[in-house]
């Protein structure tokens, strides 16, 4: 069988377009996903200054109509609404919260429209744990969900139980029973 020099040349060229393009594919994709978390990034990093200036507004519009808040507290779950209007006094008071992040982990869905992340605080609670889902919508960042949490030592667990025992026995047995 013998193959012409074109077709030769045609085939190895065609190989070489498809390599190229695989890898500059690759390439794009890694650059898309590092602008994109860049952009979370400052984005997370814009809501939480919103809180430390009690920007109101700013804040609770970072944060999706349908969104959920999950504070420290047991009784804290809250839609975007009932978040906004229970944290909207301590804003007007400017008595916000400072939560500047030290470790923030950012994963991407497939589109880059879908995020979520992990960060731990540093909060006038001491350390905390943050957690959040985000979602691109009409070209901006909303936050779908935020759980916030304060961390406890593997060491201290039996005496952090020990303190909110009767009250964590209240709860579950309402939850139980409801």
């Amino acid at each position: 069988m013998k193959i012409s020099i074109n077709h030769f040349l045609f085939t190895a060229f065609l190989g070489l377009a498809l390599i190229t393009q695989s890898c500059s594919n690759s390439n794009a994709s890694a650059s898309d996903d590092a602008t994109v978390t860049a952009d979370i990034n400052r984005f997370l990093n814009q809501w939480h200054k919103s809180a430390e200036t009690s920007s109101h507004a700013a804040y609770i519009g970072s944060m999706a109509k349908g969104g959920v808040y999950i504070g420290t507290d047991a009784s804290e779950h809250w839609t975007t609404q009932e978040f906004s209007e229970w944290s909207k006094p301590y804003f007007e008071q400017k008595r916000g919260w400072n939560l500047v992040s030290l470790n923030r982990h950012i994963y991407l869905g497939n589109d880059n429209k879908t995020a979520w992340f992990d960060e731990l605080l540093d909060t006038s609670m001491g350390l905390c744990r943050g957690s959040g889902v985000l979602q691109l919508k009409d070209g901006k960042w909303k936050i779908y969900q935020y759980v916030l949490s304060p961390t406890v030592p593997n060491e201290l667990t039996n005496e952090v139980k020990l303190l909110k025992g009767s009250q964590d026995s209240l709860i579950i047995n309402k939850l139980r029973y409801e």
